[in-house]
């Protein structure tokens, strides 16, 4: 890894777009872009909140997490999904188990690497799916770029086993730890969609901290009103 470089990463990064075209379904996958870091001893608590508004329907999502890192460069985290139906009532959805792996320490190699293990089991449906997803950042002075690529398998009493792919994509102005401005981008099961994102980070004593972010995200590949909007909000202790 101490080889790569700027040519070899322009070649990573037409390897991750290329195959993400393959992917199919009626989903979104706009979601958080993920840090290839882990903290040795660390805990923190998550909530998320994804908002998707089609032509004739608007789909509300959140989600409640607690993790714990199991070692100084494996991250676990269990997830809570909840959603709101189609008579607008907001109920229990799912149940995730999340690993996040730091490959690299940072700064040891030209780019950072990580891995991303998840796998998700429907409430009151015996629906199941898997992900697993290599994490990818470079800090280029003031700007970091990281970049997310995911297989996901799904199956189960009301699915048809299928594979898909997905791609994220987020290159961010490091400007002040409070107030960081970002584009984001992301392709996959037919939805190709980009757009701004903010992010901030206040520092407490010690390896306290609570981060924020939000994304307000447009569908590139369709001419009919597609946009999402997520935000976060995470606390680590």
């Amino acid at each position: 890894m101490k080889s790569f470089t700027a040519r070899g990463f322009i070649r990573l990064v037409l390897l991750v777009l290329a195959p993400v075209h393959l992917a199919y379904g009626d989903g979104v996958v706009v979601d958080k872009v993920y840090h290839p870091y882990v903290l040795p001893n660390e805990t923190e608590v998550e909530w998320r909140l994804l908002s998707h508004r089609q032509k004739n329907s608007n789909s509300l999502g959140q989600r409640f997490a607690f993790g714990h890192s199991l070692s100084e460069t494996i991250m676990a985290e269990f997830y809570v999904v909840g959603e709101r139906d189609d008579t607008n009532d907001f109920g229990l959805q799912a149940y995730e188990i999340e690993i996040r792996q730091m490959l690299t320490q940072q700064g040891q190699y030209w780019a950072d690497w990580g891995m991303l293990y998840e796998v998700e089991k429907q409430h009151d449906r015996d629906n199941w799916e898997v992900s697993t997803g290599v994490l990818f950042e470079k800090e280029f002075g003031k700007t970091s770029l990281t970049m997310n690529l995911f297989g996901v398998y799904e199956w189960g009493q009301d699915l048809k086993d299928e594979f898909e792919t997905e791609f994220r994509l987020k290159y961010r102005y490091r400007w002040i730890p409070a107030f960081q401005p970002a584009i984001e981008f992301y392709t996959g099961q037919d939805f190709t969609g980009a757009g701004p994102a903010f992010m901030g980070i206040h520092r407490f004593s010690g390896q306290k901290q609570l981060k924020w972010e939000a994304a307000f995200i447009s569908a590139l590949n369709t001419h009919s009103k597609n946009h999402t909007f997520r935000m976060a909000i995470e606390y680590e202790f």
